[in-house]
């Protein structure tokens, strides 16, 4: 057995712990394990396909990042070339990529990556090559798995830079405003602002009304707490209103969501007559080394994926499920989204805390 191994899309804590456990796994049955890097640019001519042996991955698990490279331009159904008129335009090199797999004599691939790339995965799937997929987001929108690694981590960071906003937002009687990441799913932003003790949480499952979020801060003055924390998810829409865009998709790309935290920071400063500033945090969220708990997920999921294929599991995506793990059809996952449910114990929880949730 010749096992391919690529990571696609955005980065999180915990990639190099599933590549070690997938290279340590299947080693120990005898195989090979291969590194696609760039995603699928090794199999493309953008990069290299690398050889994994234990001593390419020892001491990997606490690291960030990956160490094969990642890229999330890089979707062989969408490939972005320049046209004949030097825009940019997008090609369909799947065939080539399935033919370039062949040719490096691989037999299997562990797809880890997000949406994006386990929707490539079943769609490299119905083209002939076995894939068993591993879920991978700090977003945690993946259906069909009850938690992704690098989730975790990333609340972690939300939660200690809550922790730091209340004290410069006390000290100065301010309103803070700050965006963290999600996409469409608000589980990053409920989760840390319910740790972090935030006045208010802006999620896109729930259409914000402004008004009301001023009513929080302005109730918080009237009883003496002068500042106020608002938590606001990077794809939280107002009621009747759209998405906030950095950047509409272009050829290869998918929309750039930001800016909704400026948005709201004008308009309670507009409605409170309070100083109000605003935080992106971005990119911190994805950076640096994984949480214990993140660590042994990935590690888990590693594992997992080289028994899926052991068994023949293919166009699957391991899963947890209650602490175990599983395997879901990845036709069951790709194109959907995991959002926050309106009966969800930690939204409720936030109601009960009385966090405003804008609505």
């Amino acid at each position: 057995m010749r096992l391919a191994i690529s990571t696609g899309g955005g980065d999180a804590p915990g990639l190099n712990a599933v590549i070690r456990a997938v290279v340590l796994s299947a080693r120990a049955r005898g195989w090979e394990t291969w590194g696609i890097q760039r995603g699928f640019g090794g199999l493309l001519g953008d990069a290299e396909c690398m050889e994994l042996d234990r001593d390419s991955v020892r001491g990997i698990t606490h690291l960030g990042g990956t160490i094969l490279g990642t890229s999330n331009r890089g979707n062989p159904f969408r490939y972005v070339v320049p046209g004949p008129d030097g825009a940019p335009t997008e090609i369909d090199r799947s065939d080539e990529l399935v033919r370039a797999f062949r040719h490096h004599g691989f037999h299997a691939l562990v797809s880890i990556g997000g949406d994006g790339s386990l929707q490539i995965a079943e769609r490299l799937g119905a083209k002939g090559i076995p894939v068993v997929g591993v879920p991978k987001t700090i977003d945690n929108d993946i259906v069909g798995t009850d938690r992704s690694f690098g989730f975790v981590t990333a609340v972690h960071v939300a939660t200690e830079a809550i922790d730091r906003l209340h004290t410069t937002a006390e000290s100065h009687d301010r309103v803070m405003v700050v965006e963290l990441m999600g996409r469409h799913a608000g589980w990053i932003a409920l989760a840390s602002g319910v740790a972090g003790g935030a006045d208010a949480i802006l999620i896109p499952e729930i259409p914000y009304d402004l008004d009301r979020v001023a009513e929080k801060v302005m109730e918080r003055e009237r009883s003496g707490r002068r500042f106020s924390i608002i938590v606001v998810a990077e794809g939280a829409v107002p009621k009747g209103g759209t998405t906030t865009l950095l950047e509409k998709a272009g050829a290869g790309t998918v929309d750039r969501l930001g800016g909704v935290a400026a948005l709201v920071a004008d308009g309670l400063e507009a409605r409170t007559g309070k100083e109000v500033r605003s935080l992106v945090l971005g990119h911190l969220q994805r950076g640096g080394s994984p949480s214990t708990s993140d660590r042994l997920l990935a590690l888990r999921f590693g594992a997992a994926a080289v028994r899926a294929v052991a068994d023949g599991a293919f166009g699957t995506m391991v899963a947890l499920h209650a602490e175990a793990m599983a395997c879901v059809p990845l036709a069951d996952v790709a194109g959907r989204t995991r959002t926050v449910p309106l009966d969800s114990d930690t939204l409720l929880t936030a109601r009960d805390l009385g966090i405003s949730l804008g609505d």
